[in-house]
């Protein structure tokens, strides 16, 4: 089995390449790109002359010195010259990926008038006498704040705010492409969770809601506690809890396949950071009370003294029988895995320890905690937080309907209770008869996941009483 890292259009290049005119001069240059393990994705011809034949050459590979090396193969064939070299995501991330339109035009001086002034002091005037029309008459209404630090930025860890600004510019793009939603990256240079608290706050007027985004543990925890009690908008961690719903949505359905019941699981659950606490809350919601935990140092038990105050916080939902040892121990007959850590913590050895029809969510990205290949003939369901795999666990199938859903009801508060129903409508999008182990969660690109999502959280918002109108186009 290769164990050669996989390629992809997230490092995908452009070559282009002069080419001399002779008969096998392409497939030359095809079979040097093949050679390296390049995965090529087209080939345009630019411009021809007599002698020669400018093409360009797309090639996924798999990381830059991958790309580098391909560059050099071409160019090390006599007569070929390669005339420029381009990464694709580079340039696509050229000068930001998100901006501002006006949705009205200002073409006449009258429309100047009432965008500007003096029309707009009358809507000034008439926010200042009732607050709650900001919502009708600002862009709060359909506007969320996307937060960070840069702490703990994908798999890159503390990075800083400017250089986690392209990951909040693309969950901006994934707010408006799939909940028609308006946000805007606000990334902090402080990592102080009262200075994050107050500075959010203070930004509150503007926004419907705030996405909570790569911010570490356990900082991360107080700064989304605080921010629920002190002001009266929508507050959500999507690494906790975004991660949390869609894991649930999963694994509802995978527990069709497996014909076992939540009550009577015993899961294993390696990361207890910020987004294993939440998985672990969900599961115990949806009625499982047997959860393991384990971090690097072993299982989470009530006898460790090196433990902090949200691990300690942690030991009151889990481990119901105090076992202790390693995540080898904590494996044997275990029905599900959940895993948010590093890869390889788990083998086969691990799996086949597990009990009959395990189910393993090894999430850890970009490498998993045991690859799909290892594991699947060894379990009845698997699924990664990788889209080039079966059963993607991506916070995209509920962020975007979540805050639609929270604005379009004005909801105070993201609770227990929409997050699970929102869980549910994702795992209800597959019906019955066409879900299998290798479809147990919906494609990201599925357009009927953010509406269904939506409803659900409107529904679950108006039943808690958090839910401040009712959409004029909901039905129950």
């Amino acid at each position: 089995m290769s164990n050669s890292p996989s390629t992809s259009a997230g490092n995908a290049i452009t070559l282009r390449v002069k080419l001399p005119q002779t008969p096998n001069s392409l497939s030359k240059v095809t079979i040097a790109i093949g050679e390296k393990g390049g995965d090529i994705g087209a080939i345009d011809i630019i411009r021809v002359d007599k002698n020669h034949i400018v093409r360009d050459f797309t090639i996924n590979t798999h990381g830059d010195e991958h790309g580098e090396n391909i560059q050099e193969a071409i160019e090390a064939l006599d007569g070929f010259e390669v005339l420029q070299f381009s990464d694709r995501t580079f340039l696509m991330h050229l000068g930001g990926k998100i901006e501002v339109k006006s949705k009205s035009p200002l073409k006449t001086r009258d429309e100047l008038s009432m965008a500007y002034t003096p029309g707009v002091a009358r809507v000034c005037q008439a926010i200042h006498r009732d607050p709650a029309k900001s919502w009708s008459l600002t862009i709060k209404r359909n506007t969320v704040a996307i937060v960070s630090d840069g702490t703990a930025v994908l798999g890159l860890g503390n990075i800083g705010p400017e250089a986690a600004m392209p990951v909040m510019e693309g969950k901006a793009m994934l707010f408006k492409e799939f909940g028609h939603v308006d946000a805007f990256p606000i990334c902090l240079n402080t990592t102080d969770p009262s200075e994050i608290v107050s500075i959010v706050k203070a930004l509150s007027p503007t926004f419907g809601g705030v996405n909570l985004e790569d911010i570490a543990a356990p900082n991360c925890f107080e700064i989304e506690r605080r921010l629920k009690k002190e002001t009266d908008i929508p507050i959500f961690h999507d690494d906790q809890h975004g991660t949390a719903v869609v894991m649930t949505g999963a694994l509802i359905n995978a527990l069709k396949i497996v014909n076992k019941k939540a009550e009577n699981l015993k899961v294993v659950v390696s990361g207890v950071g910020a987004a294993g606490t939440a998985c672990s809350l969900m599961m115990r919601d949806l009625g499982i009370t047997n959860i393991i935990g384990v971090d690097r140092k072993g299982i989470v038990h009530g006898g460790r003294d090196d433990l902090n105050s949200e691990k300690r916080a942690y030991v009151d939902i889990s481990n119901p029988e105090n076992i202790k040892g390693t995540i080898h121990d904590a494996m044997v007959g275990a029905d599900l895995f959940v895993g948010l850590s590093a890869p390889g913590v788990i083998d086969v050895d691990d799996l086949k320890k597990m009990n009959s029809d395990p189910i393993v969510f090894a999430m850890a990205n970009p490498t998993p905690e045991i690859m799909p290949e290892i594991a699947s003939p060894h379990v009845a369901v698997m699924a990664t937080g990788r889209s080039d795999y079966p059963n993607q666990i991506n916070n995209v199938l509920c962020f975007p309907g979540l805050f639609r859903g929270a604005l379009d009801c004005q909801a105070t508060d993201i609770n227990e209770a929409m997050k699970m129903a929102a869980a549910r409508a994702i795992a209800d999008v597959i019906d019955d008869d066409s879900l299998f182990p290798d479809y147990i969660v919906p494609s990201v690109f599925d357009r009927t996941v953010a509406p269904a999502v939506t409803h659900a959280v409107i529904e679950a918002a108006i039943q808690t009483g958090v839910a401040k109108r009712v959409p004029g186009n909901f039905h129950n």
